[in-house]
């Protein structure tokens, strides 16, 4: 079955890639796999403190996750998968789709503030022509019946 792979995260255009993706994935008969990075400066250097910081980072994840599957379960009949990785986003996003060869597109949210979409549309926009797979980029501030009718 192809995937969607949207990038779990702490921003408002998140939830615009997480509708998208769902919505998407609930049409074509397709899975969403939802990808969480904690990057290197989440965890210190100290072995005891790393692992404990590395704990409380994914309950975080799991939690947020928690309420986007919920949400597609419900509403658009998408159990959706969780992967934690460890590392910078970028590397770690194209590491995955290279492991996973059901991942069919990667849907981004792009920011709205005045510094431009965010650093992972940005960054991954730069090399999208050597990506093995499209990129969907979301606008942050569209409405979600705009996404409904879209999609």
């Amino acid at each position: 079955m192809r995937k969607f792979l949207v990038v779990l995260d702490d921003t408002r255009e998140c939830l615009n890639a997480m509708r998208f993706a769902a919505l998407r994935a609930s049409k074509t008969q397709a899975g969403v796999q939802i990808l969480a990075i904690i990057r290197p400066e989440e965890v210190s250097h100290w072995i005891g403190v790393a692992d404990l910081m590395r704990a409380e980072a994914r309950e975080r994840i799991e939690a947020h996750f928690e309420v986007f599957a919920k949400w597609m379960r419900d509403k658009q009949a998408i159990n959706p998968e969780l992967v934690i990785r460890e590392g910078e986003p970028v590397t770690e996003i194209l590491e995955q789709i290279r492991q996973d060869g059901s991942i069919g597109v990667l849907v981004l949210g792009a920011g709205t503030d005045k510094n431009g979409p965010g650093p992972l549309v940005t960054q991954l926009s730069r090399n999208s022509g050597a990506l093995p797979i499209p990129i969907t980029i979301v606008p942050g501030e569209m409405p979600k019946e705009r996404l409904e009718e879209i999609t």
